[in-house]
């Protein structure tokens, strides 16, 4: 006769001459899916096209193409770019978290996971904190170019780190936003297409490359208020060591927003998705 398990047993335990056997821990299940996030770019280093890409082009390229007409001197506009670079380079990065995800919906992999005895958001958690390596990585070409380039931030090292920090701060709220496209939509191109038609115009018309008192009435109010905008604002002040509370407390303020609705949001329709 086989005893009834007691109370106290675990479920896992119950089966009989089988070795026991249990699920990983929250964060054991965690970083083994961020390590998992990690090993993508190892065998499709394609992916580190726009890692590298994104820097290049809007630092460096910028730079000496516009710096002059616009600042004066490279250097000078430099001094105003990198910190708006950087925002918009992990902003775009963050589309990565959505086609990922999107990825293993479609290749039925999701499937797999929810049947693996781990915290069910475990898969989700740890794309993100995968994606954590992504961001230090393209933040590391960003300073390493501006640093190559004459770029000296006005606040030292504990200001550039200090903006960083915000930055991976807004970075991993909107990549919550991202999780909630890609379970949304049918394929990783849709994903691609919504991130080129609504996050790069988004990112493009910030004051990013240019100061918004320069524009036209009409459409200063627009670029002021584009949230993006209160990033790069926050971000370059913290850089050169002229932030004003209220900067960094409205982008906080934002990505606190982000997570209270789209954090349940995404858990909840990746709990209920069906493949």
């Amino acid at each position: 006769m086989i005893n009834a398990p007691s109370p106290t047993q675990s479920p896992s335990t119950t089966v009989p001459g089988r070795l026991e056997t249990r699920g990983a821990s929250r964060s054991a299940a965690t970083l083994a899916f961020a390590w998992r996030t990690a090993l993508r770019i190892k065998y499709v280093p394609e992916q580190l096209v726009d890692v590298v890409a994104v820097p290049l082009v809007f630092t460096v390229m910028f730079t000496y193409l516009l710096g002059g007409a616009l600042a004066g001197s490279p250097s000078s506009y430099l001094h105003s770019l990198l910190p708006g670079t950087l925002v918009m380079t992990l902003v775009l990065l963050t589309t990565f978290t959505g086609t990922g995800l999107r990825s293993d919906l479609s290749s039925g992999v999701h499937d797999r996971f929810q049947s693996l005895p781990v915290w069910r958001p475990a898969p989700l958690v740890g794309a993100l904190v995968g994606d954590l390596g992504r961001y230090l990585l393209a933040s590391s070409i960003v300073f390493g170019l501006g640093l190559a380039m004459g770029f000296r931030p006005d606040g030292g090292v504990g200001g550039a780190l200090a903006a960083l920090g915000l930055v991976l701060v807004f970075a991993h709220a909107l990549s919550w936003v991202w999780i909630v496209v890609g379970i949304s939509v049918r394929n990783v191109s849709a994903v691609n297409a919504i991130n080129i038609g609504v996050q790069l115009p988004l990112t493009m018309a910030s004051n990013v490359f240019v100061d918004p008192a320069t524009m036209p009435g009409w459409l200063r109010p627009i670029i002021e208020n584009n949230p993006i905008s209160f990033v790069v604002t926050a971000t370059r002040g913290l850089m050169h060591g002229e932030a004003q509370l209220s900067e960094v407390l409205w982008v906080l303020a934002i990505a606190g927003a982000l997570l209270v609705v789209f954090v349940p949001l995404s858990l909840y329709k990746y709990r209920t998705h069906r493949s």
